[in-house]
């Protein structure tokens, strides 16, 4: 069964304070937090009000493997190649009585998959803090045709204040090793995607992040000017 794993000190002497582990069940979450889940969701807005500033910026990050324990074990480039991503993020405040302040969309592809983020930030926080959205294709496709299609959310993610977070993500019996009935999740699996798709209109994604893609892939494929020839001296 697949598990987030939060660890958090909780000193019980001054020499050898003990570490608490959280292990979060993000196959199969438990009914109250189902409705957080459920909560969470029916709480974004169909139709935000956007206030006129807004943020869009790409830029390219070289993935390493080393600081990371988790990418390093599934890390799939050969050893000694650099893994680089390519990203588009866009930034709404929302206006309005909205729960949510502010909605973050990004997009990344290395050589292996491409992967989108929709958070939205919370107004007030007070228990819940963020929410987050997540889907991912194979770089087989084209960035172009992930935006288009309707790709399924795998994994919805509640951030609160002073507590583990709530995890929801769509597990296999390759990844479990054991069969995984998550039938019951799929409202909540279908209300994120519908969230997810309808936010790429909203923050016109489909146009942006290929047209974005393109000019980093132009600025990274731009020859370098070469020298002029040298004529031969005469004598």
């Amino acid at each position: 069964m697949l598990a987030d794993v939060c660890a958090a000190q909780q000193p019980t002497n001054q020499q050898t304070p003990p570490v608490k582990v959280n292990v979060l069940n993000v196959c199969t979450p438990s009914p109250d937090e189902q409705q957080a889940i459920a909560a969470a969701l029916a709480a974004i807005p169909k139709r935000p009000a956007f206030s006129p500033d807004f943020e869009v910026d790409r830029g390219r990050s070289v993935l390493d493997p080393s600081s990371n324990p988790l990418m390093a074990a599934g890390n799939s480039h050969p050893a000694g190649e650099t893994a680089v991503a390519d990203f588009v993020r866009m930034r709404h405040d929302m206006s309005g009585n909205s729960q949510y302040s502010t909605v973050q969309y990004s997009f990344s592809r290395d050589t292996n998959q491409m992967v989108e983020t929709l958070v939205f930030r919370v107004r007030d926080p007070k228990e819940l803090l963020q929410v987050s959205l997540e889907d991912s294709a194979s770089s087989v496709t084209s960035p172009s045709v992930m935006l288009t299609a309707a790709t399924p959310v795998s994994r919805v993610k509640l951030e609160r204040f002073g507590k583990p977070s709530v995890v929801l993500a769509r597990c296999s019996s390759m990844e479990t090793g054991q069969p995984v009935d998550q039938s019951k999740y799929e409202p909540l699996f279908s209300a994120a995607t519908s969230a997810l798709s309808s936010y790429r209109d909203l923050l016109n994604a489909r146009t942006l992040v290929p047209e974005e893609l393109t000019r980093l892939g132009h600025a990274r494929g731009k020859p370098a000017a070469k020298a002029p020839a040298s004529k031969p001296s005469k004598h």
